[in-house]
């Protein structure tokens, strides 16, 4: 299997395990359905990316940092649960499991699994398609605690503003058409937004740091604090706002 089938696959696979820990745990509390989903999607990622590439090393949100990944050409960058908050409320639907592979410098696969809609996006299929973006750009935010960079992007595109959960469901509102824009600020780590990004990449989306820089990937520290997806078209515009 290549690695972008894999990627897809266990992304999915990770999804359908979390939607049944949803189910088992409908009647705990939240804390508890966060700390089941965090821990049991990690366990099923990691023990498969051993079974299926032993030589290969993992950089996942719930595991310890191995700098072994330091010395390796070929890195997983996981996060088994994104959106923890948003898995722990019944209704929601907007959380996601992100898979990525880093080789040799970059991202080469990726996938983003939606599980409660049933949908993993990935670089193994291609992209859907978008439908016309309407006259004023839609700027996917957080639901809970929107950035001020966000709110000045909305402004300067005279644009509308989009609230959802999850790091990886936004860009992949993006990729699907509900969204144009995602603008972050304000702390992230490497397995927030490597997945995210090979599926955006694949689908001809814009993706940087919001000075304009490149992404970079395995590093020693795994902070990467803010991220720019958008429409190739409103790269510029989004950018001069940004910088």
């Amino acid at each position: 299997m290549d690695d972008h089938r894999l990627a897809a696959d266990l992304a999915t696979q990770a999804g359908v395990l979390l939607l049944d820990v949803r189910a088992e745990l409908a009647g705990a509390d939240a804390a508890e359905r966060k700390a089941a989903g965090d821990r049991r999607s990690h366990e099923f990622l990691l023990d498969a990316l051993t079974a299926a590439r032993p030589g290969d090393a993992v950089l996942s949100e719930e595991g310890a940092d191995d700098p072994v990944r330091l010395r390796s050409e070929r890195v997983w960058i996981v996060d088994p649960l994104d959106g923890t908050r948003e898995f722990s409320e019944l209704d929601r639907d907007d959380w996601a499991v992100h898979v990525a592979l880093w080789q040799g410098g970059d991202l080469v696969a990726g996938a983003v699994a939606l599980p409660a809609r049933r949908v993993t996006l990935s670089t193994f299929t291609a992209p859907p398609r978008r439908p016309e973006p309407p006259s004023k750009p839609r700027v996917v935010v957080s639901r809970t605690r929107p950035p001020a960079i966000a709110l000045q992007v909305r402004d300067l595109l005279d644009g509308t503003l989009v609230p959802m959960g999850s790091a990886g469901a936004k860009v992949a509102a993006v990729v699907t058409g509900e969204a144009d824009v995602y603008v972050h600020a304000g702390g992230q780590y490497e397995w927030d937004s490597a997945a995210p990004v090979a599926v955006a990449r694949a689908a001809g989306l814009h993706c940087s740091r919001l000075d304009g820089s490149a992404l970079r990937y395995n590093r020693p520290d795994p902070l990467l604090p803010d991220l720019v997806v958008c429409l190739p078209e409103y790269a510029d515009a989004v950018l001069t706002a940004t910088r």
